[in-house]
């Protein structure tokens, strides 16, 4: 039997049978499954499963399983429950209401709602924004060895590169609407009067409008009006016009608000954003970075750092590049460094597996293995993988490093680094992994906790 198909048989059991699931997503490195009764799955077995990395209770059961394997198990486990990847069952979409407002009700807040939904959004998004934003970075990195910016291949990579970023405000606005229970149709226009050239043939109040204020808060502002609209407006159209009358009256009202007043909403928290963004590293220098980079791991815990996408986005569509993407990078660079010091002490076999399982995806930047295979379980190595990524942030803040695309991390986010500081940044990951290690081989880790680990 297959790896994935053990997996998904095991799982599948352990969360109350294939009947039990209603719906299967997945993420870079998380199976992601809504269950029809909650109380059936068995989490401690669950943890147990040899090649499960973690398990994390939210909106959705999120089984941690890693890259590439991940969408081999969704693949097994859709042809095991009969439903498509990110189908829910029939009538079962009240229940996951249920639990949604049932996790709201339990452990969270505002502003962690947000983040989540945020993150919703932009994790359909981001295979897309990964190849793209590679491809962009071949490409210039090869402009910037001295290549003709002429050349046809070279004209022809930066134009697949580049597709996604020029309709990024369609696909944020299609997610967004269906995330908030809008129809998704109507998010995408909303997303796209925000980044419709034919903007700037408009004078409004005496001046022309301009093509892309407000950036991705706009659209997202924008694509969740268009959903609260659209579901009050369909309270009241007579069922026989529905079809034709609520869009129609959605689109007209939410396109009017858009332009008169999102946009330049969605341009003073932009604007703000950033400014505030660069003044705290401007003023706070090191210590800015090694406070952004030592905390950004604990939000990856939570899966809550997705939220900070469109912030990413907002800098590199204003400045062409972001700066915070290379400090919080140095949050995998720490648990890295963290993870060797581990392999270099302990002799626990399981242990050393699955560390060497996890250190490749976590070189490329891609870090929930090691966080919930090793750190995060052994408990201090955690701290002390954060200390390290402190270091590095701290460095990568100085140096001033910034990106110029988003979706990658650890040594793959190299090409997208602006103004040629690849040096800088790599000199950056190196610290992060140095500290992490040092840090962690003085007194982050004792065989005993290795041991606890796996009673």
């Amino acid at each position: 039997m297959r790896k994935e198909q053990r997996l998904a048989n095991e799982i599948s059991e352990h969360v109350g049978g294939t009947q039990n699931i209603i719906r299967v997503t997945h993420c870079m490195t998380r199976l992601r499954l809504q269950l029809k009764n909650w109380e059936a799955a068995d989490i401690p077995a669950l943890k147990k499963i040899d090649g499960v990395l973690g398990v994390i209770e939210d909106e959705t059961l999120q089984i941690v399983i890693g890259p590439g394997l991940v969408n081999k198990v969704a693949g097994e486990v859709s042809e095991m429950t009969g439903l498509q990847v990110g189908e829910v069952a029939a009538a079962e979409t009240d229940l996951a209401d249920m639990r949604k407002a049932e996790i709201k009700t339990r452990n969270n807040t505002p502003f962690k709602n947000l983040l989540r939904r945020i993150g919703s959004i932009f994790i359909p998004l981001i295979p897309a924004l990964v190849a793209s934003g590679l491809i962009n970075g071949i490409a210039n990195f090869a402009v910037n060895a001295g290549a003709d910016p002429k050349e046809t291949w070279l004209q022809i990579l930066l134009l697949i590169g580049g597709t996604v970023f020029a309709i990024l405000g369609v696909l944020v606005g299609w997610n967004t609407a269906r995330e908030f229970g809008g129809t998704p149709a109507l998010g995408a226009i909303a997303g796209y009067i925000i980044i419709n050239p034919g903007l700037a043939n408009i004078n409004l109040f005496g001046d022309p409008l301009v093509v892309g204020r407000g950036g991705l808060f706009a659209v997202i502002l924008a694509a969740w009006l268009m959903a609260f609209v659209e579901k009050r407006v369909r309270r009241v159209i007579p069922n026989a016009v529905d079809i034709i009358l609520t869009p129609l009256i959605t689109v007209l009202i939410v396109g009017v608000l858009t332009i008169i007043v999102i946009q330049p909403v969605g341009g003073f928290l932009s604007d703000g954003i950033i400014k505030g963004i660069n003044g705290v590293l401007d003023i706070g220098g090191a210590v800015a970075g090694a406070i952004l980079a030592g905390t950004f791991l604990p939000l990856v815990m939570v899966g809550l750092h997705h939220g900070l996408t469109p912030i990413h986005a907002e800098f590199i569509a204003k400045t062409h590049m972001t700066p915070l993407l290379p400090i919080l990078a140095m949050g995998g660079a720490g648990q890295v460094g963290a993870a060797l010091a581990v392999y270099a002490k302990t002799k626990n076999k399981m242990l050393k597996n699955i560390i060497k399982g996890g250190l490749p995806v976590g070189f490329l930047g891609i870090g929930e293995p090691l966080l919930y295979g090793v750190t995060l379980p052994l408990g201090r190595p955690f701290i002390t993988a954060c200390l390290g990524a402190a270091c590095g942030g701290a460095f990568q803040a100085v140096m001033k490093t910034a990106a110029t695309g988003i979706g990658v991390s650890g040594i793959s986010l190299t090409p997208l680094i602006a103004d040629n500081k690849f040096i800088y940044y790599i000199l950056g990951l190196v610290i992060a992994y140095v500290f992490g290690f040092i840090f962690t081989y003085a007194f982050g880790f004792k065989e005993s906790m290795a041991d606890n680990m796996h009673k």
